[in-house]
């Protein structure tokens, strides 16, 4: 790559940019060996906004940076609605930021993401973030020396260099993931005293736990669904899930779920929590290493065996912990995080599971950081959220989220770029050949 040619900055407008767009990641991580990539069916799918039912409520544009013919970086610049309506902001986000080791092309894409925003109405640039806290959020700037697990931020080390660098960026929250070891947790001076304590705190409360049922699994999944937005309404951040998402959220829960990694906390028999554990399907992931131009069946099939036949999973991913506000503070985390201790020590007997990832916590969650620290220790992975605050646009072009026009328009829908058929294009040269004629017959 020549950093001799300038760099610019085109939006995705067609079919070809974003095909570009969407294979951008597998040319910049060929030689990482952390990185996991995503099967391509389900990448196209997340970015593409007729079948992400987030970007309902979203509205932006993708960027891809030029240095001649040679992509060199991509961005997402898009405006929430939902957040903002929810946090009663006018932020505007940026995700999907991938780029070489170029100042200037990271600067270009940046700027640009700020600009898009910005003339929306947006008082500042957040992220990275594809496309709300409920998905990847933040970037890696410590722990680099293992594979990220599902559902979590990676990238090169050098990343937070350029957000540095970048004018205007600053922290504004970190986030922490905590690995969580079996054979510490049994070899813990305090783990007799922890279930001693839990279980008569358990007792005084009227605490139970119990997984989920794999005849009743509709049911627990729907309670899963009217817990989830009500228990993490106070996060910094946090976006509710609409029914749509909601749906996606579950259907994809279903298809990796294990019942007994499914745990629901009852309060006196009244539904209080849940927490819910996967094998990383990162791992088996990272083997099948699907890739454009390889099947999509094939990848499938290969994650299937390195998951299911021949498991090569050694890991525990913990992503989600929902308790409702009147529930909190009497202990109904800490009877969900022991039973899932105790659930996971005994499995591991017959699955291999040896140790788990716990993220990510906010750190200005401080409870949720002490009740994780005291079962593992300091977390091994951090990840930054950055921040741009910016001036008014000259004219506020912000709309109103609960419009219609907001709620049915799809600023990157396919449908926009251009697709010119064949007919289409027969059909308009006939009608500029009968234009002509008409010219030349009254001339």
């Amino acid at each position: 790559m020549s950093f001799r040619e300038p760099v610019s900055v085109r939006k995705v407008t067609t079919r070809a940019d974003f095909k570009i767009f969407l294979r951008f990641p597998w040319y910049l991580y060929k030689d990482d060996p952390n990185w996991v990539p995503p099967l391509v069916s389900s990448q196209r799918a997340k970015i593409d906004p007729r079948k992400n039912p987030t970007w309902r409520h979203l509205e932006g544009a993708y960027f891809i940076a030029w240095r001649g013919d040679q992509p060199v970086g991509t961005i997402a610049a898009f405006i929430n609605h939902r957040h903002n309506a929810f946090h009663e902001e006018r932020i505007g986000f940026f995700g999907l930021f991938e780029v070489y080791n170029d100042q200037e092309a990271a600067n270009a894409l940046l700027a640009t993401a700020a600009n898009t925003v910005r003339a929306r109405g947006a008082s500042a640039l957040r992220g990275p973030a594809t496309f709300s806290t409920n998905d990847e959020v933040g970037m890696l700037v410590e722990g680099f020396d293992s594979a990220p697990v599902m559902v979590m931020a990676y990238n090169p080390p050098y990343y937070a260099r350029l957000l540095d660098r970048a004018p205007g960026f600053d922290p504004i929250m970190s986030l922490y993931s905590y690995r969580l070891t079996l054979e510490e947790w049994e070899a813990s001076s305090k783990l007799r005293q922890l279930l001693r304590v839990t279980r008569r705190n358990n007792e005084r409360h009227g605490i139970t736990v119990r997984t989920f049922s794999r005849r009743h699994l509709r049911r627990d999944l729907n309670i899963l669904k009217d817990i989830y937005n009500h228990s993490w309404d106070n996060n910094w951040g946090f976006v509710p899930l609409s029914e749509a998402e909601l749906g996606e959220m579950v259907s994809a829960i279903r298809g990796c779920l294990r019942p007994e990694l499914a745990l629901i906390a009852e309060v006196n028999g009244e539904t209080a929590g849940f927490l819910l554990a996967f094998p990383d399907l990162n791992q088996a992931l990272q083997r099948a290493n699907p890739h454009p131009g390889k099947p999509d069946v094939v990848s499938r099939m290969q994650m299937l065996w390195h998951w299911r036949l021949r498991s090569k999973i050694d890991r525990v991913r913990i992503p989600l912990m929902g308790i409702r506000s009147d529930f909190r503070g009497i202990g109904v985390e800490a009877a969900l995080f022991v039973q899932m201790y105790q659930d996971a020590i005994r499995l591991s007997q017959r699955t291999g599971w040896r140790y788990a990832d716990a993220g990510w916590v906010l750190e200005a969650n401080a409870p949720m950081q002490r009740l994780v620290e005291a079962y593992s220790g300091p977390p091994y992975k951090r990840y930054l959220l950055y921040e741009r605050r910016l001036e008014p646009a000259a004219v506020d072009l912000w709309p109103d989220p609960s419009s219609p026009s907001v709620r049915r328009r799809h600023p990157l829908s396919m449908r926009r770029i251009p697709q010119t058929s064949r007919a289409t294009i027969t059909r308009t040269l006939r009608a500029a050949a009968r234009r002509v004629s008409v010219l030349r017959d009254s001339s």
